[in-house]
């Protein structure tokens, strides 16, 4: 586990610069939280989603 141990990205202060530089482009750096960013969009929008590919399913089936 753990103990807090030393880091030179912190004590250079990449970490704060990538920190702030997130926050203001609104998009995370890290791999994970971009996929936690779009996983969320698409779980907002995915009840409007499946809606629209129902309207459409059952506007094709009646032509």
């Amino acid at each position: 586990m753990n103990r807090g141990g030393f880091s030179w990205k912190r004590f250079v202060g990449i970490s704060r610069v990538k920190s702030n530089i997130s926050r203001k482009i609104g998009i995370p750096l890290t791999r994970s939280g971009r996929q936690r960013k779009v996983g969320a969009m698409l779980g907002c929008c995915l009840p409007f989603i499946l809606i629209g590919l129902i309207v459409t399913w059952i506007l094709f089936s009646l032509l």
